[in-house]
């Protein structure tokens, strides 16, 4: 005869092992979206760390200069300092890596260097991401007439080639920051603008722009809301990529002596006034042309660090 005395708050019986398997199981939660996913790989990828951490120093090396050395970057010695060699005992010291041809620090011009290197390169990728982002947004999600006219306007840009327009400008105009940055950013534009025409005519034909374009969503939230936060991921792609490659130019130019000018400090003007003491001094050249390098490398390695997370092939 069954006990009926037993209530259903009785305790049964535990099957050993299911209480730890189903403590165990996740407890169903949001999904996760591209970009934590993304985040997650990144956070994996040793290319990111090392580059992330490349590109902390140097950010910081530009803000605060003065943490890694207190001489003024135009302070110059001719008589007793010319052509004088590396003395790298003395580590972050205004000797360490010798002076150049006119007494100045090398040490202490590269710190300074940093400063408009970066601030170009990060300025002048915003102007073209934020363009080239609007242009192929609207001729994307557009199409028609609006398409070709936008896409005719990129391939007479895409025609000339970046560094021979940029030098018509800069020649055609008075040399300096404004300047750079403005040559440098209506040629660069197009690339991403390509990018981003393509990744909307993508977008739009998904289910949900189509079904907020059916429950009467206005132009304007259907771009923002669902257009843009889908189609991004590759132009911050090409955006990363191409920051190194805009501090490549503005270097290549000022070595061509149509970039920046003196009194400015730069990377550029020290490699170009270093070439001629090459035989004599190589370290007035080299030591610019490494943190060059070493700039452009930590940039290219967080592009395609990223690249990497967000492309849904290499996933």
């Amino acid at each position: 005869m069954p006990d009926l005395t037993k209530t259903d708050n009785s305790p049964e019986t535990v099957v050993p092992g299911a209480g730890a398997a189903t403590s165990a199981d996740p407890s169903p939660g949001k999904p996760r979206s591209l970009w934590s996913d993304a985040w997650r790989d990144l956070r994996r990828n040793p290319f990111f760390v090392v580059s992330a951490g490349m590109i902390t120093l140097l950010l910081v090396i530009a803000f605060v200069p003065t943490m890694f050395t207190s001489l003024d970057p135009r302070e110059a010695d001719l008589a007793g300092k010319y052509l004088q060699e590396p003395e790298f005992g003395s580590v972050f010291s205004p000797e360490w890596l010798g002076y150049d041809g006119q007494g100045y620090s090398v040490y202490t011009r590269i710190i300074y260097g940093t400063r408009a290197s970066i601030a170009i390169g990060v300025v002048v990728t915003i102007i073209v991401t934020v363009l080239g982002s609007l242009a192929g947004m609207v001729a994307g999600y557009f199409g028609g007439l609006v398409d070709t006219v936008i896409s005719r306007v990129i391939d007479v840009f895409l025609g000339i080639p970046f560094l021979l327009g940029a030098m018509v400008v800069l020649v055609s105009f008075d040399p300096g920051v404004p300047m750079v940055i403005g040559a440098l950013a209506i040629f660069g534009w197009t690339m991403v603008a390509r990018v981003m025409r393509g990744s909307v005519i993508t977008v739009k034909q998904a289910d949900y722009v189509q079904a907020a374009k059916a429950l009467g969503a206005g132009t304007g939230r259907i771009l923002m809301r669902h257009i843009l936060p889908n189609a991004v991921a590759p132009v911050i792609v090409v955006a990363t990529i191409a920051l190194g490659g805009y501090i490549s130019a503005e270097a290549t130019l000022t070595y061509l002596g149509i970039g920046l000018q003196p009194p400015t400090v730069s990377w550029g003007i020290d490699i170009s006034s270093g070439k001629d003491q090459l035989r004599v001094a190589p370290h007035v050249l080299l030591w610019p042309g490494l943190m060059l390098s070493f700039t452009i490398l930590a940039f290219i390695m967080l592009g395609d660090a990223v690249r990497n997370a967000l492309d849904p092939k290499t996933r």
